[in-house]
């Protein structure tokens, strides 16, 4: 198997224990194996049932998950590969390890909630790094046509929408842990805190910065939407962020839902996986962006397109 190959099976891996961990703090099953790790109620194979049952079944996810990722850092170790993919191969790495040594802290300190929250940060960060490589590694650096500096400053300054985005998706799903883990999903309703719409407690402020950084991340998206026409950056580019717009209405209906069925487990976890492909998306673009492939794109719109200056590339 090739390493984009066993890159791209990981970060499906990734995606489905980071939504499993969501239907492990929903069903409240943490606990499952008790305060041991990585030991589950004293055994290598626990009697499966109940909470059990759900928390080893995610040890057992993320075992998996822990063997191929160090098997993709062999492979990209034995192979001619470009620095930077070397590079994130290491940073791969580094992240698994801090991810596992978070992982038995939440079970041996009986679930922290500031803990739990750098686990979801640190798992995203690591689901960066997998697409970093799966994008990356088999791409040709080799630009047929040499980018203007202009040209780079503009692919400087679209880099810099998507890291503002990414940055703020981070700040959410922190926060959005944050919120869960200590049950403040339901201080305030849909639209207001206790009759009121400003925030008065600590508790509905923390869930008042969560919803405030999804509404401005969700215009910042659709303003993105607007940019990428009206700046011309290609379609593929159009595509990626239109998607994310998409997602990103799909979020908010379920993060709504979610308080109005009170937290019910199905519409919690579908807001968890919405969330987290929403920043596989916008990772993905982010990407896109820093390679050869997108400037080549950007080379070809200015090349062929009458409409667009070349000052505005």
């Amino acid at each position: 198997m090739t390493i984009k190959r066993l890159a791209l099976l990981i970060i499906l891996l990734t995606y489905l224990l980071i939504v499993f961990g969501g239907y492990v703090a929903s069903s409240k099953s943490g606990m499952g194996c008790g305060p041991e790790w990585p030991l589950c109620n004293g055994d290598v194979v626990p009697t499966l049932h109940g909470d059990t049952l759900i928390e080893f079944t995610h040890r057992v996810i993320g075992a998996i998950l822990g063997i191929v990722s160090f098997i993709l850092f062999v492979k990209i170790l034995r192979t001619e590969v470009s620095p930077s993919v070397r590079t994130v191969g290491y940073w791969m790495l580094v992240l698994l390890i801090i991810q596992v040594v978070l992982g038995a802290i939440v079970v041996l300190k009986d679930l922290p909630t500031s803990i739990i929250a750098s686990h979801l940060i640190i798992a995203m960060l690591f689901l960066t790094s997998l697409i970093w490589i799966w994008r990356r590694t088999e791409e040709n650096a080799d630009i047929q046509h040499h980018p203007s500096a202009h040209s780079k400053k503009k692919q400087k300054e679209i880099k810099l929408h998507f890291n503002i985005v990414l940055i703020l998706l981070l700040l959410i799903l922190g926060f959005g842990a944050y919120v869960k883990h200590e049950s403040l999903g339901m201080i305030c309703g849909a639209l207001e805190c206790r009759n009121s719409f400003l925030p008065k407690t600590g508790p509905e402020f923390i869930q008042t910065i969560h919803r405030v950084l999804a509404f401005v991340s969700a215009l910042y998206i659709f303003f993105l939407v607007y940019l990428s026409f009206k700046k011309g950056w290609g379609e593929k580019l159009q595509n990626r962020i239109i998607f994310s717009a998409i997602t990103v209405l799909i979020q908010e209906v379920l993060g709504v839902l979610t308080i109005i069925k009170v937290i019910d487990i199905s519409w919690a976890m579908l807001h968890l996986a919405a969330g987290t492909l929403l920043f596989a998306i916008v990772t993905e673009a982010r990407v896109y962006i820093g390679s050869a492939a997108f400037l080549k794109t950007r080379l070809n719109i200015v090349t062929n397109h009458p409409i667009i200056n070349k000052t505005d590339v």
